[in-house]
């Protein structure tokens, strides 16, 4: 091509892999696009936890959207308290032992996740058992998937897991079959569970076939941890009164240690959690105890 009297030569060969690259780019972005807010934080949150911090530059690249809608979403993540912000993008958020988020801000950690883990769990339950539900998210999506088992009685310390069934009956009535729900009093914790010697004595009086255990971290020196000491004691006898305990936790709580230790590996039967868990985290789980991860082990019958 002639231009202002000097020859340009076409680089067909570079631009042949510009157009490929484009091509691969764009498809890419044309299928990220397309991820649910969030999916998309899900990923982030994911992404930061594994590096140990993003750039917005490099999630608009891996996303494949624009820097606005990556700033929008760091700052929902972190209004809930999930990362924290940094000039240039986000690092995870360095938690004291003692630190316990509230439910709202848990509930918006690993959604996916937690129902996944919930419907996995509700298959061990079997019609007319006693069951206990501890606190926590999981726990509460457990919930919604247990109203259509029969007959159960649902021992739990979670005000939130108490209104699942409670707020059921009163769409449905007292339908035949209903579970029969027994709340623990006591003095109410950040996650709206009742903890303290109220909630400990009605727990002790009491006995149930199988416990779901939410939790703060879980490792294998410390077991089962939370960063609430009353909690703690609560969970405590909550273990010692179940006949089975089963552990629903999603892969970030593997390696996560909370101020107080409240029960060793020996005690769980059962770890539920989501496919996320590493490959070596599996094994030293194996070596212990059962483990279902959700979406990949559909066979699991009551216990």
């Amino acid at each position: 091509m002639r231009r202002g009297g000097r020859v340009v030569r076409a680089r067909g060969g570079h631009g042949g892999r510009s157009a490929e690259r484009g091509e691969r780019t764009g498809a890419y972005v044309s299928e990220n696009q397309n991820l649910l807010a969030e999916q998309r934080r899900a990923l982030i949150l994911d992404e930061v936890r594994r590096r140990g911090g993003v750039r917005v530059n490099e999630l608009t690249r891996r996303l494949g959207v624009s820097d606005m809608t990556v700033r929008r979403d760091l700052d929902a993540l972190s209004r809930q308290g999930m990362l924290e912000k940094v000039h240039g993008g986000a690092v995870p958020v360095v938690e004291a032992s003692t630190h316990e988020p509230g439910f709202e801000a848990k509930s918006g950690l690993e959604p996916t996740a937690k129902e996944d883990i919930a419907r996995a769990a509700a298959r061990l339950v079997a019609p007319g058992t006693a069951i206990a539900l501890s606190g926590g998210t999981t726990t509460y999506a457990l919930a919604q998937h247990l109203l259509e088992v029969p007959d159960l009685t649902v021992v739990t310390n979670s005000v939130r897991v108490a209104d699942v069934f409670h707020a059921a009956q009163r769409i449905s009535g007292q339908r035949p079959g209903a579970a029969t729900v027994v709340l623990t009093g006591g003095v109410r914790t950040p996650s709206d569970s009742l903890v303290g010697p109220v909630a400990d004595r009605a727990i002790a009086a009491l006995h149930f076939d199988l416990l779901f255990l939410g939790v703060h971290g879980i490792s294998l020196e410390a077991g089962l941890s939370t960063p609430n000491l009353a909690e703690a004691e609560t969970n405590r006898w909550l273990v010692q009164s179940a006949r089975r305990v089963v552990v629903v936790a999603d892969h970030t709580k593997w390696g996560t240690v909370g101020l107080s230790s409240f029960a060793s590996l020996d005690q769980v039967d059962t770890l539920v959690t989501d496919a996320g868990l590493p490959a070596d985290a599996r094994e030293e789980v194996r070596d212990r105890l059962r483990l279902t991860v959700a979406g990949e082990d559909e066979d699991d019958e009551a216990v």
